[in-house]
């Protein structure tokens, strides 16, 4: 029996490896892509005998990298913010209080999370035209608070209902402590790991947003890394060393972000983030 269960981690590691290198195939190509000289043709599976760092210093110049950089920065760190702030405070009232109309407005959210961001594009193209709120990175922010909340709050409302006890509420309002003091110094730092989750999530979302960025962010001022990477492709199509140089500084910053917050992330997720 012990011989069966052995031979069966050892197939499920071995299949694990597999598929983490079956993922990991496309960056060693941008990799090898990237760090190649203007005019090598070598085979895409080997590294280039000579590095040529330049690449990176001329696609971040060429494509303006260094605005579009600030402009995804600003949007994803700002919506961020407001999504954990805004998130985990409507959550606990629909985690802690089981009333009819509560639970008709998580059904909601939950009803709202099954629409495709996409079906609201025409609609709130208009809506943005009318106001005059194109080319701005408010309407990006408040475009993804909009987008990713439901998410926020169900991750949040399920994380608090099945792992922090009532009874440190209970203790802590007999003290005399408000609704928000509870909240606040109590329940909001226990909330660390599922808010790392929803960071991860969220910012990697946000991050690679293209769909909306390429029709509220058309002009040059507030284009975010994608649109610019995307504009940068289509004229250097020939020049795969550079296209490959800033694909990878574009997807640096996200990688940096989920090997910081692997650990809660993976916290997060096992401690009940995810069960409503």
């Amino acid at each position: 029996m012990d011989y069966m269960k052995k031979s069966k981690k050892v197939l499920l590691t071995i299949f694990a490896l597999l598929v983490a290198l079956f993922h990991l195939i496309p960056f060693y190509i941008l990799i090898t892509t990237a760090l190649k000289e203007r005019g090598d043709f070598s085979s895409k599976w080997i590294f280039p005998k000579k590095w040529s760092f330049e690449n990176f210093l001329e696609a971040w110049e060429t494509a303006n990298l260094g605005n579009a950089f600030f402009n995804t920065s600003f949007i994803t760190l700002f919506s961020a913010l407001l999504l954990i702030l805004i998130g985990s405070m409507a959550a606990y009232p629909l985690a802690r209080r089981q009333t009819r109309l509560n639970k008709f407005v998580f059904m909601l959210i939950i009803a709202i999370m099954v629409i495709p961001p996409l079906a609201a594009l025409v609609p709130l193209y208009q809506l943005v035209v009318d106001i005059g709120m194109m080319n701005t990175r408010l309407i990006a922010i408040f475009n993804n608070v909009a987008a990713y909340l439901p998410l926020t709050i169900f991750l949040y409302a399920g994380f608090i209902r099945s792992t922090i006890p009532k009874e440190l509420e209970e203790a802590a309002r007999i003290d005399g402590a408000s609704t928000l003091g509870i909240f606040f110094k109590i329940v909001f730092p226990l909330l660390k790991p599922v808010t790392a989750s929803i960071l991860i999530i969220s910012c990697v979302y946000i991050w690679n947003d293209y769909q909306f960025a390429i029709f509220f962010l058309q002009s040059e001022e507030v284009k975010t890394i994608t649109v610019a990477l995307s504009g940068f492709f289509g004229e250097n199509a020939n020049k795969m060393n550079l296209v490959a140089a800033a694909a990878i500084m574009a997807v640096l910053p996200m990688v940096i972000l989920f090997l910081l917050l692997q650990k809660h992330f993976v916290k997060g997720l096992s401690s009940g983030s995810v069960k409503g």
